[in-house]
């Protein structure tokens, strides 16, 4: 509580003449020690309105008549107009400088509400939209010329993209998606505007930005292509690049991708923390069965071990858990990558690099000559990565691997329909570990289901119904989603005789599913379920990641090409 209150006094919003008597209302009220308990001790001692800004809708007319650098600058946002004033949000009721120039501003008399300073930048950009106060001044700027789709001669684009308010906006933008733990960007231009979206644990969520940010497209995209080495000329083809960030001594790796669409060129940029934590297996929470019957297959001296999932599913998480157990001074493990996510000692990693012709494929055939006891292929593409892959498992090699498939038993279709024979399939697949993220509900806002609503998720699975159950609400603290992190979902296919003999015989893959099912294959559904009893997710979210995999793939045949 003291630290909170001293840092108010060093910030202006609390004089320190009255910190002391303050400090000592908290006490008595066994009061806690954050801001919004010391404003709202503030605002009973000097009789002024406290608000948590939660379910306020401000007047849009008040906030567009303000300089967005303004409000920015002083942390201040007018509400409303009430009995022939504005009331103004401010976190410090001390400093007028804000509210004074707001009065100028409005030419109204204004009057203080108090909230929490986070609260108010919250609602500045909720309303105002990510790095408003760039787009203010280039609308002021007489200097800049914006570019158009077709620029005009005598108008510089890579001129216009240098310029200081661009870089600080995009900066602004990168910023604020690694501060909402955004694992992607979207920039998406239509005819009226210009979108931005960040998926944020698995979901596109939309972000506010100004509406003046359309005339500004081309320019943002120009800056985006110059610090990702791109052809700011090019705008007929895709183009693929990286950039690589550091923010608060933390390094990001960011992917590039920007595709020519109707109304100008869009933009994805992939978000990699190079420093994420790595995880052990013990820390990905896997239930017991699973974990037990993997570190069993760790142990094998060869074969290849395949994880499966959609992008941004955890695969190479988890495939670095399994490596660090198996990390030590008498094996040599390699790896080939694109990109490299995790950097470990012990391990020699090999960067994939199109442009210098350093493909998995290259890459994989150069480690067979290095004489290593395990490798890990960042991701099976193609046939001739597959049949590398296979050659390597059956000559006495540990292969990790990831492929794109909706569930386990669909990659032995997958590894057939890029031309490996069933047989070679059947001989060299140890295990296909498939794996989903479930959003976790948030802590902050969570609450019980109903009976009517139990009743319902009976109906989808009698598992569903025991246990803790809590629905999705939605707060602040995960902008109104009801869900806050994730959790992997698992389900292990281990190469059984019989299983392997159904591959070899090309027999249909859902008889293939259902002997799985017979030897005691858990789905991701029955995983998620797992999740569900104990209260930390929704029945809605293990369905919307798993409810595909039930039928997809049902009938199908490995057969060979």
């Amino acid at each position: 509580m003291d630290d909170v209150i001293a840092d108010m006094v060093r910030a202006g919003q609390l004089p320190a003449s009255d910190a002391l008597r303050i400090r000592d209302a908290l006490r008595e009220r066994a009061g806690g020690a954050a801001e919004q308990d010391v404003l709202q001790a503030v605002a009973a001692e000097y009789g002024v309105p406290f608000s948590d800004l939660g379910d306020l809708q401000p007047d849009m007319a008040l906030i567009a008549a303000c300089p967005a650098r303004l409000l920015l600058q002083w942390d201040v946002l007018p509400l409303r107009r009430h009995n022939g004033r504005v009331e103004v949000a401010v976190s410090g009721l001390f400093d007028t400088r804000g509210t004074d120039a707001l009065r100028v501003t409005l030419g109204e008399p204004v009057v203080p509400v108090l909230a929490p300073s986070d609260a108010i930048r919250a609602c500045i950009k909720t309303h105002l939209g990510v790095g408003a106060d760039t787009i203010d001044s280039l609308e002021s700027s007489a200097f800049l010329q914006v570019v158009e789709d077709s620029p005009r001669a005598g108008v510089d684009l890579d001129e216009s993209a240098q310029d200081a308010s661009i870089i600080r906006f995009v900066n602004q933008m990168l910023v604020d998606a690694i501060g909402q733990r955004a694992t992607d960007v979207h920039l998406e231009p239509f005819e009226d505007e210009f979108r931005v979206r960040y998926r944020i644990d698995g979901v596109l969520q939309d972000v506010p930005v100004p509406p003046q940010l359309k005339r500004f497209q081309p320019a943002v995209v120009s800056r985006i292509k110059i610090v990702s080495d791109l052809d700011i000329a090019e705008k007929r083809l895709p183009q693929d690049g990286r950039i690589k960030l550091r923010l608060r001594g933390s390094d990001v790796d960011v992917r590039v991708s920007i595709i020519p669409m109707v109304h100008g060129e869009a933009v994805v940029l992939r978000l990699l923390r190079q420093d994420s934590a790595l995880m052990g297996l013990g820390e990905l929470d896997m239930a017991p069965q699973t974990l037990d019957h993997l570190r069993g297959l760790l142990g094998v001296p060869h074969g290849i071990i395949l994880v499966t999932g959609p992008t941004g599913s955890g695969k190479t998480t988890t495939l670095y858990a399994a490596l660090q157990e198996l990390n030590d001074s008498e094996r040599k493990i390699v790896t080939v990558e694109d990109p490299v996510e995790y950097q470990m000692n012990g391990i020699n990693q090999i960067q994939v690099s199109e442009k210098t012709g350093l493909t998995f494929a290259r890459g994989l055939r150069s480690i067979l000559r290095h004489d290593p006891d395990i490798i890990l292929v960042g991701e099976i593409r193609d046939a001739e990565t597959a049949h590398i892959a296979v050659q390597a498992s059956l000559t006495g090699h540990l292969v990790f691997s990831t492929l794109h498939t909706n569930d386990a038993p669909s990659a032995l279709t997958r590894l057939v329909d890029m031309g490996v024979e069933p047989y070679l399939v059947a001989s060299s697949l140890e295990a296909i570990l498939a794996q989903r993220l479930v959003r976790l509900l948030c802590p902050h806002c969570r609450r019980p289901v109903t009976d009517m609503e139990r009743e319902e998720a009976a109906a989808v699975s009698p598992v569903a119904a025991t246990g803790p159950a809590y629905a999705a609400v939605g707060c602040s603290e995960c902008r109104n989603t009801g869900y806050l992190g994730r959790h992997a979902i698992f389900e292990l296919l281990p190469m059984t005789e019989e299983i392997a003999a159904m591959v070899a015989a090309s027999r249909p893959l859902g008889e293939i599913r259902a002997a799985a099912v017979e030897q005691g294959w858990r789905p991701l559904f029955e995983d998620g379920l797992r999740l569900l009893r104990d209260g930390v997710t929704t029945l809605e979210e293990v369905l919307r990641v798993s409810r595909d995999t039930a039928a997809t793939g049902n009938g199908a045949t490995v057969e060979s090409p």
